[in-house]
């Protein structure tokens, strides 16, 4: 058994059932405490990341800025001199000492704007086969209807019921006065 790891071991809390309605009625309370207490911490752990974030974005962005000139003006330089770095296009990509650069071609992409004129259009012209006809099947309208379905093979409706507590909470109002 050489080279495993021992496995840590961890106590479970175990349920505090209550005995009576003022007990569950303290235990629905401190739940409220608690939940209250978790997003207090949430919020504070999150404004903490917040500031490291803007400190690090801070220190990153002139390094960010002399990337992109750097970038640039050797995209600058390499254009310039395209013809030779390419041997007049037979390459793509040429080495320098310290890195490559190359050139590639983007597949082709389609930009559709006002796609409803677009497929107007393409019906009009008889270039139906451009649009695409999805079927699939509509769950509202097996919900709508689903004694229906109800022997229809790989469907099953289910439905599940949550316990929900929701400790009393009240909001402070600006002011506070009457």
């Amino acid at each position: 058994m050489a080279g495993t790891k021992p496995r840590a071991r961890y106590k479970s809390v175990a349920p505090q059932v209550p005995q009576t309605r003022e007990a569950v009625t303290d235990l629905i309370s401190g739940i409220g405490i608690d939940s209250r207490e978790l997003t207090l911490l949430e919020c504070e752990m999150n404004e903490t990341i917040t500031r490291i974030k803007e400190s690090y974005e801070q220190r990153a962005e002139p390094i960010r800025q002399r990337i992109d000139a750097a970038q640039r003006g050797v995209q600058g330089w390499c254009d310039a001199h395209r013809a030779e770095l390419t041997h007049d296009g037979r390459s793509k990509t040429y080495s320098f000492a310290s890195g490559d650069v190359c050139w590639r071609t983007r597949p082709p992409s389609v930009r559709i704007t006002g796609e409803e004129s677009v497929k107007d259009s393409l019906r009009r012209l008889g270039l139906s086969r451009f649009i695409r006809v999805r079927e699939e099947i509509s769950r509202e309208a097996i919900l709508n209807e689903p004694s229906a379905v109800a022997h229809v093979p790989g469907i099953r409706i289910s439905q599940l019921e949550d316990f929900v507590i929701t400790p009393f909470e009240i909001e402070l109002i600006n002011g506070g006065g009457a």
